[in-house]
């Protein structure tokens, strides 16, 4: 048998081993090209408010329905089930989303047909 002569692993390559490992190459990258864009809360004029009521009053629990609201500087939409309405507290309850009434914009609701 020959004997194979140990050397001996430069620093720098010893350092490699502990370095994290991207499994996802290019999701940095993706991330940042992702980032947030803020923009302020729409001040509802009179006439949006009245409509917005008008749909409001159109929810019931088990419906379907999409609502546009404000959350953290972005609005976002969602659609799904009513699972709750709360006035008292003010709250929509949207599967297991729970949106403000203060923050929504928007309301859609199926008719179901």
């Amino acid at each position: 048998m020959t004997k194979i002569p140990k050397t001996k692993m430069s620093t720098e390559d010893r350092a490699k081993q502990f370095m994290p490992f991207a499994a996802l190459r290019g999701l940095p990258d993706a991330l940042a090209k992702k980032e947030k864009i803020l923009v302020p809360k729409i001040e509802l004029s009179p006439e949006m408010e009245e409509e917005l009521d008008m749909r409001m009053h159109q929810l019931a629990k088990g419906k379907m329905a999409t609502v546009v609201y404000f959350q953290n500087g972005e609005y976002i939409q969602i659609t799904g089930l009513v699972a709750r309405i709360d006035e008292t507290s003010r709250l929509l309850q949207i599967v297991n989303t729970k949106i403000r009434f203060a923050d929504i914009l928007q309301v859609e609701v199926e008719d179901g047909r």
